[in-house]
């Protein structure tokens, strides 16, 4: 489209939060590659786990955070930022508070489109306010928001039943009640305003110009087809947006700028086997009890397979005694950041541990992997049925509980975190079947962002849409 797109504005307005950031970076950057004229408008601090990912084509434009005068630390513009529960509000309070200095920047730079995230739904207002039209980030895919409007429609009729089948859907979907998304077992942030929020987000789906997916219509044909014609929603699947990532640089920096690690993982990986790696990884928010973590500890020792594992806390107090020493050249152990998309895409790396956060399981699937599901709160066991119930290409650890405290959530003992692993890397008919269905579905991700792959055509279809839209206003 280049020549037609080059004087279309796009501005990107992410949360700040790295699950949901670092998508639609990856999705400007996309759109970039189609010809439009990329504004990504973001924080300081943000701009700076930004700035390495993207190149001189695409403009930062930054506004200041309010951290300090909503009683949140300096330098908290991120939800990664750890705070008490009692602050989680302000930080939430201080993101609305944007609403004017959003305003002040589509007035100043005038941008055709707008892009923002689900959950900044006072956007939509602002940019109607200009005659801007708006465009949702939905992070998750067709198929949770598909389970999401099921439940809401049969949830008067669940009663006080453990477990339930959502009707009306183009697979038997069946759910326990523990494992239901529901903003009443939210914590940390007043239940007032969190069903503020909601309501506001469903108030302005349906005025926004549509949504913008990071999912590809081959992965989930039945669920995009639902979405669109049983719910009514106006839907682009433009991703897997990781994708747009094929640069070494990019992929070591997305979420993290550590080169060094980078470099230190790929050596560690490239004296491995083709396939005998499992890398287990919950995210930027997989936080777990102590008890947990050494549980998890000595189940992949006991795997004997190789395996790097990432960590979410600074403490070492949940390894088992002489734990390092047992694990050393078989186990790499990282804690906080890792390069995700590069362990991901390495010819050692042969199945993925995951909370089945919707990023990690995209890039799961695009790097042709089976998974072991691990779900810990959110869409996630939502993720879980589609990877293992409708693509196949998944076995559950056995997680059944919603629960996003780490402490009070039930224990996954030794013993089956081992025979997870086990089953995942090993041999048979049933193992090297879901292996097979995981490298096609890896292949069909990326024929979709390719030039005449179904992706590639949603974008140029929705920019051609958007143009047309502007000529006539």
């Amino acid at each position: 489209m280049g020549s037609k797109a080059k004087d279309f504005h796009m501005l990107f307005f992410p949360f700040m939060a790295h699950g949901h950031m670092l998508p639609l970076i990856d999705m400007a950057k996309l759109f970039g590659a189609h010809g439009a004229r990329i504004t990504i408008l973001t924080t300081p601090v943000n701009a700076s786990i930004i700035r390495p990912t993207i190149d001189d084509s695409i403009q930062l434009h930054i506004i200041s955070f309010p951290s300090v005068e909503f009683g949140l630390p300096e330098g908290c513009e991120n939800r990664k930022f750890p705070l008490p529960v009692n602050l989680h509000i302000n930080f939430s309070k201080a993101v609305a508070s944007l609403r004017h200095p959003f305003d002040s920047v589509l007035r100043d730079l005038r941008p055709d489109c707008v892009v923002t995230d689900m959950l900044l739904p006072w956007t939509y207002y602002v940019a109607a306010a200009r005659g801007i039209p708006r465009l949702i980030f939905h992070g998750l895919n067709n198929f949770s928001l598909c389970i999401m409007d099921a439940y809401e429609r049969c949830r008067p009729l669940v009663g006080e039943a453990e477990s339930f089948v959502l009707h009306g859907l183009p697979h038997r979907i069946e759910l326990l009640e523990t494992q239901a998304m529901d903003i009443n077992k939210l914590v940390g942030t007043p239940m007032e305003f969190i069903q503020e929020i909601f309501k506001e987000m469903k108030e302005v789906e349906p005025k926004s110009h549509g949504m913008v997916m990071n999912s590809f219509y081959e992965l989930e044909p039945e669920y995009v087809d639902h979405h669109r014609e049983v719910m009514g929603r106006r839907v682009w699947n433009i991703g897997p947006v990781s994708l747009c990532n094929q640069d070494v640089k990019y992929k070591s920096a997305r979420g993290g700028e550590q080169p060094t690690l980078a470099s230190e993982c790929l050596k560690w990986l490239d004296k491995k086997p083709r396939g005998s790696v499992v890398y287990i990884c919950f995210g930027s928010k997989g936080y777990f009890s102590m008890a947990q973590l050494k549980e998890m500890a000595l189940g992949l020792e006991a795997s004997n397979h190789s395996f790097i594992w990432v960590v979410q806390t600074g403490d070492n107090n949940w390894a088992p005694e002489g734990y390092d020493e047992r694990i050393k050249g078989r186990g790499m152990v990282i804690r906080g950041w890792a390069p995700q998309l590069l362990i991901l895409n390495h010819i050692a790396v042969g199945g993925f541990v995951t909370h089945c956060g919707w990023n990690s399981s995209l890039e799961g699937i695009c790097a042709g992997l089976p998974m072991v599901t691990w779900p810990l709160y959110a869409e996630q066991f939502y993720n879980e049925k589609l990877l293992v119930e409708v693509l196949q290409i998944a076995v559950g650890v056995g997680s059944k509980v919603y629960d996003v405290n780490p402490e009070t959530r039930p224990i996954v003992e030794a013993i089956v975190v081992e025979d997870a692993v086990k089953s995942l890397m090993g041999g048979g008919e049933e193992k090297d079947e879901r292996r097979r269905k995981a490298k096609e579905l890896g292949e069909k991700a990326r024929r979709a962002i390719e030039k005449g792959g179904s992706s590639h055509n949603e974008i140029e279809k929705l920019m051609q849409e958007l143009i047309n839209w502007r000529k006539h206003v």
